[in-house]
């Protein structure tokens, strides 16, 4: 199970890789508009929001769902080829894509929490880093064409689609642990957490959808060390993830610890990540410092706010959809369509507003740990 699982982290985030490095890019290169772009990465998050809502009133989380949901994302990843450049129906595709990978995702976070123990998450998760930034690294050597990236994005959700499938075939025979999770949920027992998670993929919403581009329009790397602005943007997107994957082998100790006192620290921490980005743009060593601290505030971030959300609920597999949909979903959207005007406005101002979202995020956790001490 363990390398099934891990096999499945390695495919499902080498389609994020491509998503979220390269696409942006292959947008921009054949034609969209900042806030196009914004407008279709803000689509498949907001529709990502509201599909928690339907599970926790009509829906169960089934095997089954769950395999309709790896074969929507293989199928809608092959028609980026057919609708590139059609604003409408891409996003119809994009939203598509968005809906299959936002069910894929939780059930898998749900499964792997359940079935191994919480000090091995981070060895098996690393996987996942592993096979983003192997992406990164090769399809930077192959952008010439928006179609090679297309291509990866296919691979990658075929091969997602074949261990998902084993994923499933397992859990079905643990059916009835599966089903006798606890049915109640509620969001505004612990609202101000549900605020903070949101907000801080808010703040994230610049960088997935403008760090390519932002790194990239100055020329770090050029006059020094004589590598290309966008060759040497990739070798910070890998820099940081080799930072994520460090931080999820070695988070087991860290994770024993109060866990939403973790989150506190991780979302403070990312603050001072995008005033480095705001302020220092073409300096390339803090450039790469503050990628360094993606091993805080999405690596060790991650892995504790899904580990402190299996903890308070019952409903393991709702709790999780909760978090992709209300985080990576709504948050997603609002960050995504918000960067996508601001950074026409100002490409620096973007990183300034990232920063004061994310230390409002900050504010609500500490709400959040002084509304458990009473």
């Amino acid at each position: 199970m363990a390398f099934i699982t891990a096999s499945f982290y390695f495919f499902y985030f080498s389609i994020v890789a491509v998503y979220v490095i390269f696409m942006p890019k292959v947008l921009d290169m054949v034609g969209y508009s900042p806030s196009e772009i914004g407008i279709l990465f803000a689509a498949a998050p907001l529709v990502r929001f509201a599909i928690p809502f339907l599970f926790l009133k009509y829906f169960t989380f089934t095997p089954k769902v769950f395999n309709t949901a790896l074969v929507l994302t293989f199928l809608s990843s092959g028609l980026f080829h057919l609708f590139l450049h059609d604003f409408w129906l891409l996003m119809m595709t994009n939203i598509a894509l968005g809906v299959g990978m936002s069910l894929v995702i939780p059930y898998v976070e749900s499964v792997a929490l359940s079935y191994m123990p919480k000090e091995s998450y981070g060895k098996i998760r690393l996987f996942g880093s592993i096979g983003f930034i192997l992406v990164s690294l090769v399809l930077v050597k192959f952008l010439d064409t928006p179609t090679n990236a297309i291509l990866f994005l296919n691979v990658s959700s075929f091969l997602t689609l074949i261990f998902g499938l084993l994923i499933s075939r397992f859990e079905k025979k643990n059916t009835l642990k599966s089903v006798s999770e606890g049915k109640s949920f509620s969001l505004l027992s612990h609202w101000p957490l549900w605020v903070s998670l949101f907000l801080m993929q808010v703040g994230f919403g610049g960088f997935y959808n403008f760090f390519t581009i932002y790194a990239s329009s100055y020329p770090i790397g050029l006059e020094v060390y004589n590598i290309s602005s966008m060759d040497m943007t990739i070798y910070l997107w890998s820099f940081g993830v080799i930072c994520e994957v460090f931080m999820l082998y070695f988070q087991a100790p860290l994770l024993q610890n109060n866990l939403l006192r973790v989150l506190q620290f991780s979302v403070g921490i990312t603050v001072i990540r995008w005033l480095i980005l705001a302020s220092f743009p073409e300096n390339l060593y803090l450039l790469f410092f503050s990628q360094s601290i993606h091993a805080f505030s999405f690596a060790l971030y991650h892995s504790a706010a899904i580990m402190y959300l299996h903890s308070l609920y019952s409903n393991k597999k709702l709790s999780q959809q909760f978090f992709a949909g209300i985080a990576y979903g709504l948050g997603g959207f609002m960050g995504a369509l918000g960067a996508g005007f601001i950074y026409e406005i100002s490409p620096q101002g973007l990183y300034l507003g990232t920063a004061l979202i994310t230390f409002i995020s900050f504010s609500f956790l500490w709400l959040e740990n002084k509304r458990r001490s009473f």
